[in-house]
């Protein structure tokens, strides 16, 4: 039985790919495993949306051609966005790999995998000629951990961010059927699964493309009804997407998590113009105020970008204030990466490297007092968390998830303490009393 070991970067729905990849190699009759130098076929599934993404993905490569130098691994297989970006370059640079497949050629993994020599034709994706979307009946080898589960519901881009290079490495925007995705989730269930998170590049357009309305609202309304999950959680939604009728399905499913992942990326009227993606900072401020009028307890998480071109200090201390009125309970920011390829990398008024980390920094101190007053509210209160096991930060700590925390994305429970003798089950929901409060993680006992 031959073993293939996989290295998978970047985002979440990279890691659908690479466990959808997996699922078929399983299903030939190849070992999955953990172990690098084990590994008979070695794939790396890389990012290339950003530079440190690209770096880190190179780096990846390097690692494995160096095994296969090394008479460890007989075939090196390198797959996903950075293929999708540079794969004449990559062709040339990087002999020692096998084969180079792209994002729409993920089906073609077992002869990647198998062919004798690369004999691959990529041609570019371009915006239109994508069509690769995996369905509910492909093998799948999950990664995650047992209780937890990625759906990916669409595929591609149509948005036009100047910052942003997906749509040329993802192609449009295409959406699965609903049938597909619930017959998917209760596979999912029926193995253990008890949270599902639904990602896409722009989940807030799901069906958008098969002429349906209101899709995403009635997909969580209908994996509400599916017996054993607990948790549905989405993932990556479009501010100017959020209809009423999709915060209504967040707010009367209980099994839908009261939380709200709606990357926003700037707040200044100029920065937002020049960024493709429209709205002012009070266009923004109306819709967060609609969503918690809709759900009062809601958690909202946002991303923003520090060092836009043309963003001056004046455009920064806008989104400082817009943070500040918002209170958002999680932020991520980031540094602007200049990417070839995209309109941004085009714009004049360049912000130097050094500038933008500042701004980012400065955001970063800006919401970590929002963050700590936010969870200092929770001291005292008692919530219901999804348990995870020991924590990484302790052996002497467990660590679990508030249905407003995703995992790896935002903070944690620790629990320093239980009842006498009480052992808890990972993937299990319990009651925790919240005893001290960090800026991003809680610390509570379980009663």
């Amino acid at each position: 039985m031959k073993k293939v070991g996989f290295v998978s970067l970047g985002c979440p729905k990279n890691l659908v790919d690479s466990e959808v990849m997996m699922g078929q190699l399983k299903a030939a009759g190849y070992e999955i495993t953990n172990t690098e130098a084990d590994a008979d076929v070695l794939v790396v599934n890389t990012c290339g949306f950003i530079e440190s993404a690209k770096q880190e993905s190179v780096g990846a490569i390097l690692e494995a051609t160096s095994l296969k130098q090394q008479g460890k691994a007989k075939r090196v297989v390198v797959a996903g966005c950075l293929v999708e970006r540079y794969r004449d370059d990559l062709m040339k640079e990087l002999p020692e790999v096998d084969a180079f497949i792209g994002t729409n050629q993920i089906g073609e993994i077992l002869k990647a995998a198998e062919d004798e020599k690369n004999e691959f034709h990529l041609s570019p994706i371009g915006n239109k000629s994508a069509t690769y979307l995996y369905d509910f009946d492909q093998p799948r080898h999950r990664a995650t951990d047992a209780h937890t589960a990625f759906i990916k519901i669409a595929e591609g881009c149509d948005r036009p961010c100047a910052f942003c290079s997906i749509p040329s490495m993802r192609g449009s925007y295409r959406s699965r059927r609903l049938g597909s995705i619930l017959k998917e989730a209760e596979d999912l269930a029926k193995q253990g699964v008890k949270e599902i998170v639904l990602i896409a590049q722009d989940s807030s357009r799901f069906g958008e493309d098969l002429g349906e309305v209101d899709a995403l609202a009635l997909l969580v309304r209908a994996l509400g009804e599916i017996k054993d999950l607990e948790w549905i959680r989405v993932m990556y939604a479009y501010p100017t997407h959020i209809s009423d009728a999709f915060l209504e399905a967040i707010r009367d499913t209980p099994k839908a998590v009261k939380y709200l992942d709606m990357p926003l990326q700037h707040a200044s009227r100029n920065i937002l113009k020049n960024m493709r993606r429209g709205g002012t900072r009070e266009s923004l401020e109306r819709l967060i105020k609609r969503v918690r009028e809709k759900i009062p307890e809601i958690t909202i998480r946002t991303t923003f970008i520090t060092g836009f071109p043309t963003e001056t200090e004046s455009d920064f201390e806008e989104l400082l204030v817009f943070v500040r009125n918002c209170e958002f309970d999680n932020v991520g920011v980031f540094a602007y990466s200049d990417e070839e390829g995209t309109p941004a990398f085009d714009l004049p008024f360049k912000v130097d490297a050094k500038t933008a980390k500042q701004r980012r920094a400065r955001l970063m101190k800006e919401q970590a007092k929002i963050s700590k007053r936010k969870n200092q509210q929770k001291i005292g209160k008692t919530f219901r968390v999804l348990f995870e096991g020991n924590s990484p930060e302790s052996d002497l700590l467990w660590h679990a998830r508030l249905e407003g925390q995703a995992q790896e994305i935002d903070g944690y429970i620790l629990i320093n303490d239980a009842p006498d003798d009480f052992v808890p089950r990972i993937g299990e929901f319990y009651n925790v009393k919240i005893t001290e409060a960090h800026n991003y993680d809680l610390i509570g006992e379980i009663i």
